[in-house]
């Protein structure tokens, strides 16, 4: 990321940009079981995508308000309560047609950025 005293330049807004769109897509296949916050981003992390919580928590709440994914509080062991996200039907449908929109776009830009033959 920029240093906060300078301006970001035009590639990390495009890199920046890029990725939101992805992060969705990324949290929706991850919570196919239930998953809190800390969680998700260590499992997201684990796999190559580094997410801040002040774009992950954002984020799960957008898709849980456009019903992509439920919540709820649980007690784990003797820790404080956390807020467990899970897919919802609508979340599973939502994958599908996200997965096979970026399988399609994957395969258009391979085309477009491998070096012709």
């Amino acid at each position: 990321m920029a240093n906060p005293t300078t301006l970001p330049t035009p590639f990390e807004n495009l890199a920046s940009e890029l990725r939101r769109g992805l992060l969705a897509l990324a949290v929706l296949a991850e919570c196919r079981a239930p998953q809190y916050g800390y969680s998700l981003k260590q499992s997201l992390g684990q796999r190559g995508l580094e997410i801040n919580e002040g774009t992950l928590y954002p984020l799960l709440r957008r898709l849980e308000e456009q019903g992509l994914l439920t919540s709820q509080w649980q007690l784990a062991d003797e820790s404080r309560p956390r807020r467990y996200y899970v897919r919802s039907p609508q979340g599973q449908a939502a994958l599908a047609h996200l997965t096979a929109e970026w399988r399609q776009l994957s395969q258009a830009l391979d085309g477009l950025l491998s070096p012709e033959a």
